[in-house]
């Protein structure tokens, strides 16, 4: 009995590393079908989620488009309303000053005028007084 259990741990020994090795293959193997199944499928969704995001981005970028458009013609409105009121402001400017310079052109050709006649009666005055000390030089 002895011997036959020597023969059976023998043929153990020598087949068994063989059929050990068959099973790591066949267990490599497949490993290597579940890696790919998990690959493709890591894939997939890797394209949903791309794909999803894609939509997500072209959605956000109509939206900014819109309110950017709606932004500029805000601004637009406001900048002609805003040079609506500079135009009447600088018209209501432009009468007063126009106003306020025909006022003082006024003032001043009166003064003017005051001041040409105050000359004349001078020269008139100096012009007199001059003839009178001709006159008594002469006499």
């Amino acid at each position: 009995m002895k011997k036959f259990w020597i023969a059976v741990i023998g043929v153990v020994l020598a087949f068994g590393p063989a059929l050990f090795a068959q099973d790591v293959v066949t267990g490599v193997k497949d490993v290597g079908k579940d890696v790919g199944k998990g690959t493709k499928k890591a894939a997939d969704k890797t394209a949903d989620v791309t794909k999803d995001a894609s939509r997500d981005v072209a959605h956000g970028t109509t939206k900014a488009a819109e309110k950017t458009a709606d932004a500029t013609v805000d601004a637009s409105k406001a900048t002609a309303e805003g040079t609506k009121k500079a135009a009447v402001a600088t018209s209501d400017a432009t009468v007063d000053t126009s106003k306020a310079v025909a006022k003082g052109t006024t003032k001043a050709a009166e003064k003017t005028a005051d001041a040409t006649v105050d000359a004349s009666k001078a020269t008139a005055k100096g012009t007199k007084k001059a003839a009178d000390k001709t006159v008594d030089a002469v006499k």
